[in-house]
């Protein structure tokens, strides 16, 4: 590719500024690698050469918190929580998560696939290259490796790296209700031992209503034994310290943070954990924002992603996510994009994308600005679905 107007390679060392620019820049690829990076003016020879004239290239976009794979609808939550009614009274009545793990449970690997395929599809149609997805809408041995299955098919069929996450310890399932402690011994004895040869990574959500602080360390504690990559959800709904827990146990990524204190703070930046910033999630339970002031001055990096899930954030547009985390939540335009691709990258443990650069994935994506817009960063956030994509390439394949 060459003839780019504008080249964000997210690489200070290959080009300007926090974002790597590149004025009329150029990619050149070898099999499924990143061979050449700089000045279209500067590019080897090739014999196969593809004009991106007009438009903003970056890496192939990191969407690195998703709940993709589920079956069924919560529309009537939607309204319900529009009359006032707080989730966590929808979950406690049996609603929520819970009544996504019914419709999950009842539905085929096959139509899980189906499903999935076609949510991928529509990321993948603006720009997205690699999304993780969590199970947990299982919350049973069985059903939670049909999730995980079930995502790597989908991911297989759309064009998508897929990364897949056990979330066993999303929620207490019914059945389980009156012995909370049988269901962790189920998690850590039956479900991550099924688990581990599917997933990359493990999650844990601790909140109320969810998981508490000593039952989410015995989970991320077994998941990690099995060789697992941990990160957690923490601090939504109430400050339990599970971002400090979580960053002490070499935790990749903390998700949500709304509620961080400067212990979780000071915690994630010793440990270098990422800060996963969901917007949309944010938007649709009339939150307040996490803590972006004191987390950036204390040096934590933020990535963004869309949640997309069918309750709290039926979201599946990462540059929407983007566009909302510089609005909502104070974001610069460079932290929105490094958000979206380099430290999405380092949030999921994956050092061969996310950035432009030789040896790398050859992933990237060409997008057009909106109508009367020059080709830049500023104007792809700005305009809450980006540009219009003009090329994208998973592996030097587009």
């Amino acid at each position: 590719m060459r003839d780019i107007d504008v080249l964000l390679t997210m690489d200070s060392v290959m080009g300007d500024g926090p974002l790597g620019e590149i004025a009329d820049g150029a990619v050149a690829f070898a099999g499924d690698r990143i061979a050449w990076v700089g000045r279209s003016a500067d590019a080897p020879d090739a014999p196969d050469v593809i004009s991106a004239r007009g438009t903003v290239g970056l890496p192939g976009l990191i969407d690195c918190h998703t709940h993709t794979v589920w079956a069924g609808s919560r529309a009537d939550e939607f309204l319900r929580r529009l009359r006032g009614e707080s989730y966590e009274r929808i979950l406690q009545a049996g609603g929520g998560i819970l009544s996504t793990v019914r419709a999950t449970r009842a539905a085929s690997e096959d139509e899980l696939v189906e499903l999935a395929t076609a949510r991928l599809l529509r990321m993948r149609d603006r720009g997205v290259t690699t999304v993780e997805i969590k199970s947990g809408y299982g919350l049973a041995p069985e059903p939670e490796l049909r999730i995980l299955r079930a995502a790597r098919r989908a991911g297989e069929r759309a064009g998508v790296r897929v990364v897949r996450t056990f979330l066993g310890g999303h929620a207490v399932p019914a059945e389980h209700r009156s012995d909370r402690a049988a269901y962790v011994r189920q998690i850590v004895d039956e479900q991550l031992p099924l688990a581990a040869g599917e997933a990359e990574l493990v999650d844990v959500y601790v909140d109320v209503g969810a998981f508490t602080l000593e039952e989410g360390e015995m989970i991320l504690r077994a998941g990690k034994k099995a060789g697992l990559g941990i990160r957690i959800h923490a601090e939504q709904n109430a400050r339990t310290g599970a971002a400090a827990m979580g960053a002490r146990l070499g935790a990749l990524s903390a998700d949500h943070l709304e509620r961080l204190d400067d212990e979780g703070i000071a915690a994630m930046a010793a440990a270098g954990t990422v800060a996963v910033l969901l917007p949309a999630a944010l938007i649709s339970l009339r939150d307040t924002p996490p803590p972006v002031v004191r987390m950036r001055a204390a040096g934590i990096p933020f990535a963004v992603a869309t949640d997309l899930n069918p309750g709290t954030s039926p979201v599946d547009d990462l540059w929407l996510a983007a566009s909302l985390a510089c609005l909502t939540m104070g974001l610069t335009v460079e932290e929105s994009l490094r958000g979206i691709t380099v430290v999405a990258a380092r949030a999921l443990g994956l050092t061969d994308r996310g950035r432009l650069a030789p040896g790398l994935l050859a992933d990237l994506v060409c997008l057009e600005p909106p109508p009367g817009e020059p080709p830049s960063a500023a104007g792809l956030v700005q305009y809450w679905s980006g540009g219009r994509l003009r090329r994208r390439f998973r592996g030097g394949e587009g």
